[in-house]
């Protein structure tokens, strides 16, 4: 049979019509492709179209399945009762916007031959992806032989979204879950933290790239540093990126912020008053957002072209317009965002019909999908990958090339010696594109020459200051924004240093990053992005002079309690460990590293080889061996490790032999709760050497005992046998030696512990000043000034 594809595109596809101001730019974009070359007629143009319709509609009514049916008939008949979900789920509003967006990203591929890396923010809008993507038969390795497009296959995708079923190991029974996942084909981050995507999409790709980022008009709302996109985006180093909207006016319970404010209209001042190009498009249309896609990056190439450009770059924003829940019963009302119909239709017949009702307009017979599908799956053709390997989702850069170490033996200051190692480092490796996130304060924080090497990116440098329209250091006060800046540049080095109190920002961030990653190692597809360290710095007991707001911990805390294969944190005692510490980031994948590490100038406790040997195995004895002590003092952290160097002292004047043990990576002390856990932590028996069951102990830690007590479980022989100290979250305009005496972690507190662990009088081992002192009852300065 003969088809006028330009003819049968233009009339629409049932719910799917055509307004005219898409058939007008459609008809120009497609005159301009064939012009090109690109395509030999028209026709061709508008048949790929056409699939793209028929494609979107499928994914729609699978996707309505999803949520509500335990299984599909290929045939359209209306479900039974016994069809249906007693318990449905599943988000549909927005997935069923998210199904003409993404089938029209599929269709910009076909016609460009270019396949785009893609991220969706709302990852809740996973039912859109997954039916499509096993529509088409671009699917995970998990899911090949599980989705398929047949009757059986897409039953069994329909049975398994929110099937919650689990494997006798905990783990999930189906490579399918509520939001996207390392299971999802193409997927690159869950979602589920709103807001992420916006700060991370622009400095995702990289020269030579292009990428499409999927966002919510309800995540609008979230994170506000998204505005400043086109701050950041540059020619010279980075890819095309397109943000893309889906502006259905509602969030869960209510009308979206954008919305209430005046809509599209609104937006679209908002957006132009912060340097983006708005494109408004019809979100009911996936011809529409294959025009906005190649009209986007059309505009930003000339933008690029252009040798007097300067920049902010008015870079393209697409806003498409639509209704939540469009195609299906509820469109636009509160119930759109989660289950659409008024009732559930395995016990409401009004809803059974109402469902039968919509998915028979909805419904794509076999052989019209099957032909669908062979015109968009091109990719062997345009010599192309599939999209579930986008450059986005196949990053794997190549090792980087490490500086020669240049130890320190003197007093140093542990940041200024990871500014000078990681500038050696930027320079070996020309290759991989920096990102530097910085909430501000970089040369306070002892970072002067990476600033003046990579500098602040801005649009207009001031004269005489480390700044620069190419810099590589992406600064704002705003943490989310900086560490997405970091997050995002996945195929380059990075780095991430801020105060350790306000990095506390970046957690739901940095979270995101790990589950993901993790999850990407649990399905045995580990990430293969460079790991990224975050410095956390000024810290809790440096930054003594800025009160309590600048004194917390409680982001170690945090990540220590995230998978420590993943998420490794890390406290540096000295300029030598410090280094050694971030060169082993460097050289793993998939991992994020928080570096707890002081600025101020400290004595150096390690050379090379000792600094080598902390970060292999995660500790190192600084004093004496537990074989040969009657306590061990086991330090967490810098200021930690000169206190309990202090007490030992101390106490072997007295006659009492101590040990001090540094432990840099607490995570690899735990009691793992995974094989993959167990690959990183310290077997039994090498716990058993270096921490005798039998030897008492203090801990003084960096962070509030009681997180880090809990810990380090396998070193704890209860009562007595371990003594615990640490921030007690004790603060205000102190100096150093100031807050380790509101928080009892001075050298003197240390001794005060370790008396009861040995069964003597704490006068055997302080002075009557010093005993007052600790007991808070005379000047705490008698401590200061203690001689040893």
């Amino acid at each position: 049979m003969t088809h006028d594809w330009a003819e049968v595109w233009k009339d629409g596809y049932g719910v799917l019509e055509r307004q005219p101001d898409t058939v007008a730019k459609v008809e120009a974009l497609v005159e301009r492709l064939v012009r090109r070359g690109g395509w030999p007629d028209a026709e061709s143009i508008y048949r790929v179209l056409a699939a793209a319709d028929r494609l979107t509609r499928a994914a729609m009514w699978l996707i309505v399945h999803m949520s509500y049916a335990r299984k599909v008939d290929l045939s359209g008949a209306a479900l039974p009762a016994q069809s249906f979900k007693s318990d449905p789920e599943g988000h549909t509003g927005g997935s069923l916007n998210m199904a003409p967006a993404f089938a029209g990203y599929l269709a910009a591929n076909v016609l460009s031959g270019v396949t785009r890396a893609w991220v969706m923010g709302q990852g809740h809008c996973v039912s859109a992806i997954e039916a499509i993507n096993v529509l088409t038969g671009d699917v995970s390795p998990a899911q090949r032989q599980r989705y398929d497009r047949t009757e059986a296959g897409l039953s069994q995708l329909v049975s398994d979204f929110y099937g919650y079923g689990i494997r006798a190991d905990g783990t999930p029974a189906a490579p399918l879950g509520s939001h996207a996942g390392p299971q999802t084909a193409g997927a690159v981050s869950e979602g589920g933290y709103l807001g992420f995507a916006e700060l991370q999409y622009v400095h995702m790709p990289l020269r030579g790239e292009s990428l499409v980022a999927f966002l919510s008009d309800g995540a609008f709302e979230e994170q506000r540093g998204s505005d400043w996109a086109p701050r950041w985006w540059r020619a010279e180093d980075s890819g095309l990126a397109t943000p893309v909207m889906i502006l259905n006016g509602r969030r869960i319970e209510e009308r979206s912020e954008i919305e209430q404010e005046g809509g599209e209209v609104w937006l679209e001042r908002h957006l132009a008053l912060s340097g983006f190009d708005p494109v408004g498009i019809d979100g009911r249309d996936p011809a529409a957002f294959a025009w906005a896609i190649l009209e986007s990056e059309e505009r930003l190439k000339r933008f690029s072209a252009d040798p007097e450009r300067r920049y902010p770059a008015p870079l393209p924003y697409v806003i498409a317009r639509t209704i939540k829940g469009f195609g299906f019963p509820g469109a636009g009302t509160n119930r759109a965002h989660n289950l659409p119909l008024s009732g559930n239709p395995s016990t409401d017949a009004g809803a059974r019909e109402a469902f039968n009702a919509a998915t028979a307009q909805l419904f794509v017979p076999m052989a019209e999908l099957d032909a669908a599908v062979g015109v968009l799956r091109t990719h062997a053709l345009q010599h192309r990958p599939p999209e579930s390997l986008h450059p986005a989702a196949t990053r794997r850069p190549e090792a980087p090339r490490e500086p020669a170490l240049n130890p320190v033996m003197g007093e140093a200051s542990p940041m200024e010696a990871l500014d000078a190692w990681f500038v050696d480092l930027v320079a070996a490796n020309p290759h991989l594109r920096p990102r530097v996130g910085n909430p501000d304060e970089l040369r306070s924080n002892r970072m002067g020459k990476t600033l003046d090497r990579l500098k602040h990116r801005v649009n207009r440098p001031e004269p005489g200051t480390a700044e620069a329209v190419d810099g590589a250091v992406i600064t704002a006060l705003n943490e989310e924004a900086v560490s997405g800046a970091a997050l995002g540049n996945k195929g380059g080095l990075n780095l991430i240093v801020s105060y350790e109190a306000f990095a506390m920002k970046m957690l739901g961030a940095l979270r995101q990053e790990i589950v993901f990653a993790r999850r990407q190692r649990e399905a045995g597809a580990p990430a293969g992005w460079i790991s990224i360290p975050l410095l956390a710095t000024s810290h809790t007991w440096e930054n003594s002079k800025n009160e309590q707001s600048h004194q917390d911990p409680t982001l170690g805390e945090a990540l220590l309690g995230e998978m420590s294969d993943t998420a490794r944190v890390l406290f540096p005692i000295d300029a030598n460990s410090a280094v050694a510490a971030l060169q082993s980031v460097y050289r793993t994948r998939g991992q994020i590293a928080c570096l707890v590490t002081p600025k101020r100038v400290l004595p150096w406790l390690l050379d090379a080889a000792g600094a080598a040997d902390l970060v292999a195995r995660g500790w190192a004895h600084l004093a004496g061996a537990p074989d040969d002590a009657q306590v061990q003092i086991v330090a967490v952290g810098a200021y930690q490790a000169l206190e309990a160097l202090k007490a030992r002292d101390r106490l072997e004047a007295r006659g009492h032999r101590a040990c001090v043990t540094a432990v840099l990576e607490p995570g690899r002390l735990r009691a793992p709760r995974d094989a993959l856990e167990a690959e990183c932590t310290l077997a039994d028996a090498e716990i058993e050497a270096a921490f005798p069951r039998a030897l008492p102990r203090v801990l003084v830690s960096h962070t509030r005992p009681e997180p880090m007590q809990g810990l380090l479980r396998r070193i704890d022989g209860g009562g007595d046998q371990l003594i615990s100290r640490g921030y007690i979250g004790r603060g205000g305009t102190f100096d150093v030696f100031g807050m380790l005496f509101a928080n009892r972690c001075t050298w003197a507190h240390l001794i005060e512990a370790a008396a009861r662990s040995l069964d003597v009088s704490p006068s055997d081992l302080l002075t009557e000043p010093e005993l007052k002192a600790v007991a808070g009852r005379a000047n705490p300065r008698a401590l200061d000034m203690a001689a040893f």
